[in-house]
């Protein structure tokens, strides 16, 4: 049994309502949020939506209206069907093209055009199709940073849900270390299925897919394997910031940072995090309402790392 709580309001009303969730700390898990606009046709006019796997209570409810400064909108309240929602919104996804890489459920047909990367990724449980304008802009992204000649011979995908991204990133630099990691461990069997139907091969070595359970870059295979050349984490705004100064110390010096998952309007807080950890923007774009930034590490300082590809021992059989 699961539940939607549904308010409307106007867009700059509706993110002010996102990032005050961000901000929450103390926020129950258990109730999800998400924002959108209600048709195309009309870009101004938001809708903020909470679902929670339970019949939702006064203080739930309580919850939620304090996110809006000033007097709430109405919370409409419906219950749903008992089903998958991420995989039911997934189904019957129309392919997409983003850079060098075209991107299709499996009931669609690959593109067929040996100069672009086909990528099959099922509806699932994880995020991540390359439906949504991050993922999209993250691949279109990935494709610009190897058309200007970077070189990646150790990379992270932070956040990875369903392996897309790390997945290009290997299509990019064949010869990479790649490791991908997740919050929910859902995601390793996800990884893992799309890797085999991608022809992905799942290891340690150069050209091979090492798969994590970790929050953030709290795993000690995340810390050996580093420092990296290249870190993506398609993630939300409130965890990039936290984890800037995280990421600035595993990259090289001069190395590379692929961010997105945060709103055009939240982009100045992630940036002024990144700076302060000596990180600075190398090119931007926008999708749609979402920003996806390419930044870089200063020059200079101490990294104190083990090289790619000289791991500790217990790290190889991990």
């Amino acid at each position: 049994m699961s539940w939607k709580l549904t308010a409307l309001a106007p867009r700059g009303v509706i993110e002010a309502a996102l990032l005050a969730h961000e901000d929450a700390f103390d926020w129950d898990p258990e109730i999800v949020l998400s924002g959108s606009e209600i048709a195309e046709d009309r870009p101004d006019d938001w809708q903020l939506e909470a679902w929670l796997a339970r019949k939702p209570s006064k203080a739930d409810k309580a919850a939620i209206a304090a996110l809006f400064s000033g007097k709430a909108p109405k919370l409409v309240e419906e219950k749903l069907p008992d089903v998958d929602w991420v995989t039911e919104s997934q189904q019957g996804l129309e392919p997409i093209r983003a850079g060098r890489f075209h991107v299709h459920t499996p009931e669609h047909p690959p593109l067929g055009d040996p100069a672009v990367r086909d990528f099959a990724i099922p509806a699932s449980q994880a995020f991540g199709t390359g439906q949504h304008a991050t993922t999209a802009g993250c691949l279109e992204m990935l494709g610009e940073m190897k058309a200007r000649g970077l070189v990646v011979r150790n990379l992270a995908d932070i956040g990875t849900g369903t392996g897309l991204l790390a997945f290009a990133g290997l299509h990019l630099w064949p010869r990479a270390i790649a490791t991908a990691s997740d919050i929910d461990s859902v995601c390793v069997g996800v990884v893992e299925d799309n890797a085999r139907s991608n022809g992905i091969a799942m290891g340690a070595g150069p050209g091979e897919l090492t798969m994590l359970v970790a929050d953030g870059m709290e795993h000690p295979l995340l810390k050996a394997r580093g420092p990296y050349d290249l870190i993506i984490a398609n993630i939300l705004a409130g965890p990039l910031i936290g984890l800037a100064p995280h990421f600035a110390k595993a990259l090289l010096p001069g190395g590379h940072l692929l961010l997105a998952g945060l709103l055009e309007t939240q982009e100045p807080q992630v940036r002024r995090a990144c700076r302060a950890a000596g990180l600075r923007i190398a090119e931007r774009k926008v999708n749609g309402d979402w920003s996806i930034l390419w930044l870089r590490k200063r020059n200079g300082g101490a990294v104190r790392a083990s090289r790619p590809g000289i791991l500790p021992d217990w790290s190889r059989a991990w």
